[in-house]
């Protein structure tokens, strides 16, 4: 079987506020072999404007025992190259974690597409936030 459509997404955390739901969430996609966690990193933006990187396997157990848990197929995946290109979007006195992933619940779509000789011209990928404002507004 061949993979699945891969995504990177970039979660922000303005002010450098954290809940803690975030990890058991992923942890429960991947256990549930919804998705592939290909590797995280946590980026973030000083007031002077310095940026910081922080992989899986750098995680303080204190700080991030949740993300410990998580076993990540390809820790490096994501890079400096990837959190110097975010630094430009990401407000000082803030952080986010890029979370790239394999959708596995697709590879056998994935491979029904190949073995029918066809391909994928684009895919779109609409926000979750932006479907509830869609629907709320739509269906008042």
């Amino acid at each position: 079987m061949g993979f699945g459509p891969v995504d990177v997404i970039i979660i922000g955390f303005p002010g450098n506020k954290f809940s803690g739901q975030i990890a058991p969430a992923l942890l429960e996609l991947v256990e549930n072999k919804t998705i592939r966690l290909i590797d995280l990193l946590f980026v973030s933006k000083d007031l002077d404007g310095t940026i910081t990187t922080l992989e899986i396997a750098d995680l303080d157990p204190e700080h991030g025992p949740a993300y410990l848990e998580i076993d990540v197929t390809h820790s490096g995946a994501l890079d400096h190259e990837d959190a110097q290109e975010l630094s430009e979007d990401l407000e000082p006195g803030s952080s986010a974690l890029l979370v790239a992933f394999e959708n596995t619940w697709a590879a056998k779509f994935s491979d029904a597409i190949l073995a029918a000789d066809a391909i994928v011209i684009d895919q779109v990928r609409i926000p979750a936030a932006v479907v509830d404002d869609f629907v709320a507004s739509a269906f008042e």
